[in-house]
């Protein structure tokens, strides 16, 4: 019976064990969880989302409130069209998150970052193409797209000289999506090194509606698998959403993945940027716990917890100091959503915003608890203290068990 160690990921002549932990933004998927993955064998992402409060959490920079005195006389107004990143902190912070970790680096593995083209910034171009180019400066080994088509993407840094060099892929959940991907980006002659093909099952944002439910990833896979073969391209395909087990990674190996993305089993380990008291959260999540909404201002139907604090929370929108979603003309779904509760409230000291919520805020304070659709299993993963905690695991041994499993069994800690 084959495992996942059966199996390699070849990107040339390179060969990795072919686990990638998914990239969980606001570092959730910190660079020491990525290192882990690098240092196993296997692929670990960082995340680029809100790289400057990450930088001023962990090197002791000041962005956030700088970026705050400068606009703070805005607080107030409902206008956040003035209200733009400073591109030198941007980049200054992102090659300060992307940096130490490279240099940090071990083992045969590699280190990607994932890039959200929904974190439109209020200038989506320009702070994108500086977060993609200070990332490849860096020395990041890989990039991976997500949150958004990134139809121009690839043209932001054609003439980076590492763009050629490291590797660039994409997430699509649907053949279309791929193709419309390959068809916009044909002058460039440049293909994705990789393709992450997301079921419904993810967590975070989906790339389904909220008929998520009708759709499976063995099916997309072949579907994508089989555009590929029809448009006779050879590119590497990542398997991700709802793979819980070894088992479940070698069924997608043997059908032609090269890889499987995996991240849910990740976020109750010691190296996972949760807090300790989130992490018994998801150990202690039934299935009815997690839900599929669509507060997110991006547009995109999100998973989470039931329990977020973050849901229905109506505090002030914070883009003075964050404002990493203020779209090309500086609105957000959720200034939208907060000024139409305190107009049907006034006078109110506080008011409730249950359609949207102000996901900068939020994820910078983890209260809104996004997951997969497995969750709820994580309890069968690990043991239960008497006080009724369960142990918290670590990186290195979730890894071990997707790669080593068989007959769906999971490895309790010791």
């Amino acid at each position: 019976m084959k495992r996942v160690d059966d199996f390699r990921l070849r990107f040339g002549k390179q060969e990795l064990v072919p686990i990638v932990i998914g990239g969980m933004g606001v570092d959730i998927s910190t660079a020491e969880l990525a290192l882990e993955a690098a240092r196993l064998g296997g692929i670990g992402h960082i995340s680029d989302a809100m790289v400057q409060t990450v930088s001023d959490t962990r090197f002791d920079t000041n962005f956030v409130s700088q970026k705050l005195k400068k606009y703070k006389a805005n607080v107030a107004s409902s206008d956040k069209s003035s209200v733009h990143f400073n591109l030198a902190e941007l980049e200054e912070a992102t090659r300060n998150h992307v940096g130490r970790a490279m240099e940090a680096k071990h083992g045969d593995g590699m280190i990607f970052i994932n890039c959200m083209e929904k974190l439109t910034m209020n200038a989506p171009r320009e702070t994108l193409r500086m977060r993609l180019s200070a990332a490849l400066d860096a020395g990041i080994d890989g990039i991976t797209l997500s949150a958004g088509l990134h139809l121009g993407s690839f043209a932001l840094i054609e003439d980076h000289p590492r763009f050629r060099d490291a590797k660039l892929g994409i997430i699509v959940s649907s053949p279309r999506a791929l193709a419309m991907f390959l068809r916009k980006n044909a002058r460039l002659q440049r293909l994705p090194d990789y393709i992450v093909v997301e079921g419904p099952l993810a967590g975070g944002h989906l790339g389904f509606g909220l008929d998520w439910a009708q759709y499976d990833l063995a099916t997309i896979m072949s579907e994508v698998l089989a555009f590929l073969k029809t448009e006779h391209l050879d590119i590497p395909l990542i398997a991700a959403g709802g793979i819980f087990t070894g088992s479940d990674a070698t069924v997608f190996l043997e059908q032609g993945a090269a890889a499987v993305q995996v991240a849910t089993r990740f976020t109750v380990t010691r190296e996972c940027g949760l807090p300790d008291k989130v992490k018994q959260e998801y150990f202690r999540a039934s299935e009815d716990d997690i839900e599929v909404n669509t507060i997110s201002p991006t547009g995109y139907p999100m998973r989470m917890l039931k329990g977020s604090p973050g849901i229905g929370a109506g505090i002030r929108p914070n883009c003075e100091a964050y404002g990493y979603l203020l779209d090309a003309n500086g609105r957000c779904a959720y200034i939208d959503a907060y000024n139409s509760q305190v107009e049907l409230h006034p006078g109110a000291k506080k008011v409730s915003v249950k359609d949207k919520t102000c996901l900068c805020t939020h994820m910078r304070n983890f209260d809104i608890w996004t997951c997969g659709q497995t969750t709820w299993r994580l309890k069968d993963t690990t043991r239960r203290a008497p006080d009724g905690s369960y142990q918290v695991l670590s990186a290195e041994q979730v890894f071990h068990d997707y790669q080593f499993s068989v007959d769906q069994k999971i490895a309790l800690p010791a």
